[in-house]
């Protein structure tokens, strides 16, 4: 029965992926009707697979491999995707119209400085991470958490992050 729970966990973690899209091709849109150019669109599709995969693998993994809910861990991961959904949230709060899946700088607009950017840099990267490792064990899917994690790791470090540094030194001249 728990198994069923974690799916509709996974599950509900996708329906917020999509509204997420929504929220960002509107935004995209806006952006881009301001003059905003896009940074790093050949990494994106990656992203997306990884993230895709990441939800595709939770739940593969929990049911293929007949992982168990072990109450010890399983609370604790459920609680921190929570905590990595709030920050999640609050990132796009505080960026409101700038926020974006994307890469897009719009000229004019400032770097955001409020809610949880006023303390990191890439505050929204930490939730990434989190939920990366958190979600899978929920229900002890260790391989998924691991292998997201790595290669979530090079896909940030590697190719994101420094994409972003890249178009906020635009945004800042």
């Amino acid at each position: 029965m728990a198994v069923i729970w974690y799916i509709a966990l996974v599950v509900a973690t996708g329906v917020e992926r999509l509204v997420e899209l929504v929220i960002s091709k509107r935004n995209a849109e806006r952006a881009f009707a301001a003059g905003g150019i896009e940074y790093g669109q050949k990494h994106f599709p990656w992203m997306v697979a990884l993230h895709t995969g990441l939800l595709a693998a939770c739940i593969a993994e929990a049911v293929l491999l007949d992982r168990p809910f072990i109450p010890a861990l399983g609370w604790p991961m459920l609680v921190l995707v929570i905590l990595s959904q709030a920050l999640r949230y609050w990132c796009i709060a505080a960026l409101g119209r700038q926020w974006n899946t994307r890469v897009i700088v719009v000229p004019g607009l400032h770097l955001v400085a409020t809610g949880p950017y006023k303390w990191l840099r890439h505050p929204n990267y930490l939730a990434v991470v989190v939920e990366g490792f958190a979600l899978p064990l929920v229900h002890t899917a260790w391989l998924t958490a691991l292998t997201f994690t790595v290669l979530n790791a090079v896909l940030l470090l590697g190719f994101r992050i420094p994409t972003e540094e890249r178009a906020l030194g635009a945004l800042a001249r």
